[in-house]
């Protein structure tokens, strides 16, 4: 009874994580793509606004990912209690 909890916990962070994954690869193609569209708007020489959006995705998914382990972590220790 008790492995079984535990492999479905293990797979609910596995899915958890995945999920994760995949909406920061979207993030920061969208960002990416409207820094493009930004830069050819304003017929810039140096990809600014693409760098600018791609930088703040990076780093705005790296703190959501860091939120969820952080989360994940708290709640494996109450459960353990």
């Amino acid at each position: 009874m008790k492995d079984k909890k535990e492999n479905k916990k293990r797979m609910n962070n596995y899915v958890r994580f995945s999920s994760v994954a995949i909406q920061m690869g979207i993030v920061i193609t969208i960002a990416a793509l409207g820094g493009d569209y930004l830069d050819e708007k304003q017929e810039n020489d140096f990809p600014i606004w693409t760098l600018v959006l791609t930088l703040i995705a990076i780093f705005g998914s790296l703190y959501q990912v860091i939120r969820a382990v952080i989360k994940m972590s708290k709640e494996n220790d109450d459960s353990k209690r």
